[in-house]
């Protein structure tokens, strides 16, 4: 007899709570590659099993105990695993006693950002890590192949095991040198959308903050992250439709987050320091500051991004700056812009440009930049909202 208890439920489960287990194991057992495995065979099991039982009272603690008795099994069966066992005191307790240690994730994320791992490696495998992505997810966070991904996430883990790099928060004087890195990695993890892994990148980045108290872009990662959360419930409609910003019921930001952030982002223009996420935060803050979208002040918008431009020159930054371009000085100046990128894979760049396009009167082209992006579009919603955008230009 079935319980109502679907692939897709168990799916979101491990997308919130497979970070957790992971970061647990590996801080009991030293291993990411064990901890890993042992994690996918446990949501193994809850697939064959909770179809017919239902969830569990405490679905996290009953993924961490099961792939903690699989990694023990694993451990068991090599000779090198028992020696590694003798050394580990395990104590048995109730699925529903395992609770997430608060700072497990955070030393994970420290711990593959250890300035030993190329800057790629340590963003690419603590998303992969504590987000719950499978290689081809955070591969299209990259834009970079799979087997490109698979391969960096591969030299990272190697990395780590040989040079032994502690799991551990680091000292005070460590943590500056690591500080970009990390907030890259919240900022990831925000974004790989689900609901527990935005509440739990919002957290962390708040741990971050207290413990770094005088790094400006920890309190900027923290206004970003807030300020983009206000706007979450307006993004989309009922039945899951995507709304643009421009067509946002600005009643339904939450303005208890928008305050926050605005509070966050002037004690950042305070300390005079401006770096990626204090800028990222400021455009947010004038968003939110607007009561429509007509009101948007486009140019200190554009302002920011000059400057952001400067601290930050990739070519999303200098994508989203044309797009303020376009609302100063219109499509034209706009559109040359974009035409400069390289960003053929991306599909907002695409989107971007075929905005553009229609605004210029050039339909036929804006339908096909429409259906390109459409293609390249990580979500159903953006995918459902950029086919119809195709079909009506």
């Amino acid at each position: 007899m079935s319980s109502g208890v679907d692939e897709a439920a168990i799916g979101r489960v491990f997308r919130a709570e497979s970070g957790r287990s992971v970061a647990a194991l590996i801080r009991l057992f030293g291993q990411i590659d064990l901890a890993e495995d042992a994690v996918q065979d446990a949501f193994t099991q809850a697939l064959r099993r909770w179809p017919a039982t239902g969830l569990p009272p405490n679905p996290g603690g009953w993924i961490t105990t099961t792939a903690r008795r699989y990694a023990i099994d694993r451990l068991r069966r090599d000779g090198r695993g028992r020696e590694l066992l003798a050394e580990i005191v395990t104590v048995d307790r109730q699925d529903e006693e395992v609770t997430s240690v608060p700072d497990d994730r955070l030393r994970l994320i420290f711990t593959c950002c250890h300035p030993a791992l190329a800057p790629e490696a340590q963003v690419a495998l603590t998303v992969r890590l504590l987000g719950g992505l499978g290689t081809a997810d955070v591969a299209a966070a990259f834009l970079v192949a799979e087997t490109t991904m698979a391969q960096r996430l591969v030299r990272a883990k190697r990395k780590i095991k040989l040079a032994r790099i502690p799991y551990r928060v680091p000292a005070a004087t460590e943590l500056p040198a690591r500080l970009h890195a990390v907030l890259t990695v919240l900022y990831l993890i925000y974004n790989a959308g689900a609901d527990d892994l935005r509440a739990e990148a919002i957290r962390l980045a708040g741990v971050v903050a207290a413990l770094l108290p005088d790094e400006p872009e920890a309190t900027g990662l923290r206004a970003l992250l807030v300020l983009t959360e206000s706007r979450h419930r307006a993004r989309t409609t009922a039945d899951g439709a995507l709304v643009l910003l421009r067509d946002q019921d600005r009643s339904r930001w939450d303005h208890a987050l928008v305050a926050e952030g605005h509070d966050l982002v002037r004690a950042c223009l305070r300390r005079d320091q401006p770096g990626p996420f204090q800028l990222q935060a400021a455009i947010n803050a004038v968003h939110a500051d607007a009561p429509t979208f007509a009101a948007t002040d486009w140019r200190q918008i554009l302002a920011l991004y000059d400057q952001l431009l400067i601290v930050a020159p990739t070519p999303v930054v200098a994508l989203n700056r044309a797009i303020a371009v376009g609302e100063v000085h219109g499509a034209r100046p706009a559109l040359d812009l974009v035409d400069e990128l390289d960003l053929s894979e991306y599909h907002a760049f695409h989107a971007t440009r075929a905005d553009l396009l229609r605004r210029l009167g050039r339909h036929a082209e804006a339908a096909e930049e429409y259906g390109i992006a459409a293609a390249l579009a990580p979500g159903p919603a953006e995918r459902a909202y950029l086919t119809d955008q195709a079909r009506s230009s």
